[in-house]
C-alpha cells in the first residue's frame, strides 16, 4: 500500500482491536493486521468459551442438585456437540459485532501473518503497510514443559480443551493456576473425575493465601482431587490414556492431560529482534507508556511484562492510542487491576496480597479483616460459602480487597473502586448495600474493619 497510516497494529485481539478502535475514534488513520480471527485468543480461544463452558457446567451441576432446593429434576447426560454449539453460538455473535465496530470506525483491516520489517513497516501478503507509529500486539501461546509434547489428543492444552466433543471420563490437570481451575470446575460439573497437579505449595499461588484455602475446601466438597507441592516428572502414553509420574514418584492415571502451565509471549520469529526491538526475558521491554526503546513502536498485552488479562490489554491499547494522538493519558496502575477466577466458587481480588502489603508497609503498620460469607443472607439462599477480606495500612486506606466464594467476580466493580479511590474502610462503611445481596458482605466486611461490625461477633 502506497498509504502511509498514524498507526499500523500488528495483532488483532484484546489490546490491539482496542487500540485501533480508540485511535480511530481519535480521528487517526489505523491499520490492523491480523493472521488468523479479529478478537484473538480472548475472544475465540480463551476468556469467553471457557466461560461459556462453565455455565455449562454451572447449569449441569444445578440440575444435579436441585432436590436441595425442593425442585426434582434429573441429569441425564451431556451432550457436548449442542454445548459446543452454544458455546460457539456466543462467541460467533461477538465475533460478528466486533467485524462489524471495526469497519463502522474506518478501521483498515488485513488478513495475514505480519511481520516488522522496519521500525515504520509490517510486511503482509508480500505488501509493505507504512506506519508513522507501530503497535505490538500478538499476544501469547500456550506454555508446556520441558520433553511435554503436546498431541492434540491425550496431551492437550486448553486451545484443544475446547473443543472435545465428550466429556473425559478422568482427566488430570497439569497446572493449579487459573487456566487449571477453571477446567476443573468445569469439566467435574460435567461429570469428569478431575484431578489437579499442582508443583507449588497451594492452588492459584499467585493469590492471597486465604483465598486458595478457601478455594481448595470448596474443591474438595465438589469431589474435585488435587496434589500440591510435588512437581511434574514425565508422563507415558498408555492404551487407554496418559499416566502422570511426578518427582516423589507418585503415579496418576487418566484419559486426558490438560497441561495448563500458563501462557508465553508471542514474541519470536516477527522480525522483532531483526529490527533492533528491546526484549525483557521473553516479553518484548516496555516503558510506563508501553512505548519500547524505538520512540515510534509500542507494544501491549500479553507480549509485554505484566498481567496476562484481557481488561488489561484493553486499557493498554487505549493508553497507547492516546499517547500516540498527543492526549496525557495516566499510566496503568497494575496493582490496581481486577483479577477474577471464574470456577465455582470464584476467585476475585484487588491491590495487595497481605504478604505483599506487610512487605510494602510493615507487618505491624497493617490490619486485616476476614468476613465470613456465612453470615451472608444471599450466600445461604445460593447454598455456598467462602470470605471477604480485607487489608488496610492501619489509620490508611484498603490496599487489598481478596473475595472467593458465589458471585465474587461481580463484586470486584466496587472493589476496584475502593481501592484505586484510596478508601478508607471509614469512607465505604456508611454506604448502603442492598439486602439481600452477596455484595452486602462488601459493606458488612468494611463495617468490621472501621470498628462497628454489624452482623459480626466483636
Amino acid at each position: 500500500m502506497s498509504d502511509v497510516f498514524d498507526v499500523v497494529i500488528l495483532g488483532g485481539g484484546s489490546g490491539g482491536y482496542a487500540c485501533a478502535l480508540r485511535a480511530s475514534q481519535l480521528g487517526l488513520k489505523v491499520a490492523l493486521v491480523e493472521k488468523d480471527k479479529l478478537g484473538g485468543t480472548c475472544l475465540h480461544r480463551g476468556c469467553i468459551p471457557t466461560k461459556a463452558l462453565l455455565h455449562a457446567g454451572e447449569v449441569a451441576h444445578t440440575v444435579k442438585h436441585s432436590a436441595e432446593f425442593g425442585i426434582n429434576s434429573t441429569l441425564t447426560g451431556v451432550d457436548m456437540t449442542a454445548v459446543n454449539t452454544y458455546k460457539d453460538g456466543v462467541v460467533g455473535r461477538l465475533y460478528k459485532g466486533l467485524q462489524g465496530l471495526v469497519k463502522h470506525r474506518g478501521v483498515t483491516y488485513i488478513e495475514g501473518a505480519g511481520k516488522l520489517v522496519a521500525a515504520d513497516t509490517v510486511e503482509v501478503n508480500g505488501q509493505q503497510i507504512k506506519g508513522k507509529h507501530v503497535v505490538l500486539a500478538t499476544g501469547s501461546y500456550s506454555r508446556t514443559l520441558p520433553g511435554l509434547e503436546i498431541d492434540g489428543e491425550k496431551i492437550i492444552t486448553s486451545e484443544h480443551a475446547l473443543n472435545l466433543t465428550s466429556v473425559p471420563t478422568k482427566s488430570i490437570i497439569l497446572g493449579g493456576g487459573v487456566i487449571g481451575v477453571e477446567f476443573a470446575g468445569a469439566w467435574n460439573s460435567l461429570g469428569s473425575d478431575v484431578t489437579i497437579i499442582e508443583g507449588l505449595s497451594r492452588l492459584i499461588p499467585a493469590d492471597d493465601e486465604d483465598m486458595s484455602k478457601g478455594l481448595e475446601k470448596a474443591f474438595r466438597r465438589l469431589g474435585i482431587k488435587f496434589n500440591v507441592g510435588v512437581r511434574f516428572k514425565s508422563v507415558e502414553k498408555t492404551a487407554t490414556g496418559v499416566k502422570v509420574i511426578l518427582e516423589d514418584g507418585k503415579e496418576f492415571d487418566a484419559d486426558i492431560l490438560l497441561v495448563a502451565v500458563g501462557r508465553g509471549p508471542s514474541s519470536r520469529g516477527m522480525g522483532y529482534e531483526e529490527v533492533g526491538v528491546a526484549y525483557a526475558g521473553e516479553h518484548i521491554a516496555v516503558d510506563q507508556f508501553c512505548r519500547t526503546n524505538l520512540p515510534n513502536v509500542f507494544a501491549v498485552g500479553d507480549l509485554i511484562p505484566g498481567p496476562q488479562l484481557a481488561h488489561v490489554g484493553f486499557q493498554e491499547g487505549i493508553l497507547v492510542a492516546e499517547k500516540i494522538a498527543g492526549l496525557n493519558p495516566r499510566p496503568i496502575d497494575y496493582a490496581g487491576v481486577p483479577r477474577v477466577t471464574y470456577c465455582d466458587p470464584e476467585v476475585a481480588s484487588m491491590g495487595l496480597t497481605e504478604v505483599q502489603a506487610a512487605e510494602k508497609y510493615g507487618k505491624d503498620n497493617i490490619a486485616t479483616f476476614k468476613y465470613d460469607l456465612a453470615g451472608n443472607g444471599k450466600t445461604q439462599i445460593l447454598k455456598s460459602a467462602g470470605l471477604i477480606k480485607l487489608i488496610r495500612e492501619k489509620n490508611g486506606p484498603v490496599v487489598g480487597i481478596h473475595m472467593v466464594g458465589a458471585r465474587a467476580g461481580e463484586m470486584i466493580a466496587e472493589a476496584q473502586l475502593i481501592y484505586n479511590w484510596e478508601a478508607m474502610p471509614e469512607d465505604v462503611a456508611p454506604l448502603l448495600h442492598a439486602h439481600p445481596t452477596v455484595s452486602e458482605a462488601m459493606g458488612e466486611a468494611h463495617l468490621a474493619l472501621a470498628g462497628k461490625p454489624l452482623h459480626v461477633h466483636d
